[in-house]
């Protein structure tokens, strides 16, 4: 069975469809909608609070003050309810355009840039969400665990160490685990243009060491010190910035004797 991965869409559903088309199952590993492009400065913030505040954010951001970062964005902010509002009304409308672009037999969690409950609106027969959760696909097992891991920037699509761990530990041992935040393994987390190490997480790599699935994907990490390594006899690999790269990964899964085939599920 040829299982494509992706994460990091951001938007970018013309990558999509195209990758969609010969594939038994797609999944997508979080951040599905264009919050920001460092590279190109456009996205929903520069939409709603313009390209100065976001910029002078970005750069605070970036060497880790969060709070003057926050500060920084909602200086010009004067009618919180409409900040809202605008905001809410551009993700609803990228979420539109990229649920659209979803094959039958896609399988997805959220990530830190997701609005999570907005997200599950979007679901239908066929698309499937999981969060600590597993499916059998061609008899091999795959988890997936949703978020980005809790900064103090404090967005819906984060989550504390402790609760994404205790996801990991719902969801039980499984031959493949997909999350959107990397294992903390420093040259795994360390992104070589943002110069900064990225939130990972601990419980992550933990689950690795006592469970030793065959596989271990994430994303998140843009462009990456190392995109893959291994840890005892599981293979830890980032499946790449999509929006970026328009490239999914191929998972050709292993069938074992005594498999129920796939099961593509629905929402």
């Amino acid at each position: 069975m040829r299982i494509k991965l992706i994460s990091d869409l951001h938007g970018a559903v013309e990558h999509l469809r195209r990758e969609a088309v010969d594939c038994d199952a797609l999944m997508v590993l979080g951040d599905l909608i264009n919050v920001i492009d460092y590279l190109n400065m456009d996205g929903i913030l520069v939409d709603v609070f313009g390209r100065q505040p976001v910029a002078e954010a970005a750069a605070l951001r970036a060497r880790g003050r969060y709070a003057e970062a926050r500060a920084a964005i909602r200086r010009g902010a004067t009618d919180v309810g409409e900040i809202q509002g605008r905001y809410m009304e551009l993700a609803r409308a990228q979420y539109e355009v990229v649920f659209d672009a979803l094959p039958d037999g896609t399988y997805l969690t959220y990530g830190n840039v997701d609005l999570p409950d907005l997200l599950r609106t979007f679901l239908r027969p066929g698309v499937r969400f999981l969060d600590g959760e597993s499916v059998d696909l061609d008899g091999e097992l795959f988890g997936l665990v949703g978020g980005g891991i809790r900064t103090p920037m404090d967005v819906p699509g984060e989550v504390g160490q402790d609760a994404f761990t205790a996801k990991l530990k719902a969801m039980g041992r499984v031959d493949v685990v997909c999350t959107h935040a990397p294992p903390r393994i420093p040259w795994l987390v360390y992104d070589v243009l943002g110069r900064r190490f990225e939130p990972a997480s601990t419980g992550l790599l933990t689950y690795i060491r006592e469970h030793r699935p065959r596989r271990a994907y994430h994303g998140h990490v843009h462009q990456p010190l190392v995109g893959r390594t291994r840890v005892g006899p599981t293979e830890i690999i980032n499946v790449g910035h999509f929006r970026a790269t328009g490239r999914a990964f191929v998972h050709d899964t292993e069938r074992k004797e005594g498999s129920r085939g796939p099961d593509r599920g629905h929402a």
